[in-house]
């Protein structure tokens, strides 16, 4: 009886906590896929909104030797995206999300695919931190990996 006095309780309390956070957790993806989005329509006001004003970005650049970290500004991948003609129709497409999140923040492991104007064009996997600030959950790094072998 004792047992069940203890048990059926955290029983409880578990269960009213598991909703809560699977809506955080769709909140962090839906952050993640508006950045997507922005990116695909060209909308530099959704690409920003993504972002924490700190926020930075980074890439892993596969070589012989070992890989190398390149890096860039959320507004030069910004200005970039702008002016990507029109004609030209970016489009990461999201594969699976894996959320972890302790309280204020996050991390999200995403594998992608990545074509321009619908043709293959590499895939790799973005992992995200991101925090939760008064405007809701906000994107404060990326950093990816981009290949073109391997993405079956």
């Amino acid at each position: 009886m004792r047992y069940l006095k203890t048990i059926l309780p955290a029983f409880f309390l578990v269960s009213l906590a598991a909703p809560a956070f699977a809506q955080e957790e769709k909140e962090v993806e839906k952050v993640i896929a508006s950045l997507f989005e922005g990116m695909k329509t060209k909308n530099t006001e959704l690409l920003q909104a993504a972002f924490h004003p700190e926020a930075s970005m980074q890439t892993v650049i596969a070589g012989e030797e070992g890989a190398k970290l390149g890096s860039n500004s959320v507004q030069d991948f910004v200005n970039r995206i702008s002016n990507t003609p029109a004609t030209t129709q970016l489009d990461e497409r999201i594969l699976e999300y894996q959320v972890k999140i302790d309280g204020d923040m996050a991390a999200a492991w995403t594998p992608y695919r990545f074509y321009v104007n619908d043709a293959f064009s590499h895939c790799g996997v973005n992992s995200f931190q991101l925090i939760k600030t008064a405007e809701g959950w906000k994107i404060t790094y990326i950093i990816d990996t981009r290949r073109k072998q391997g993405c079956d």
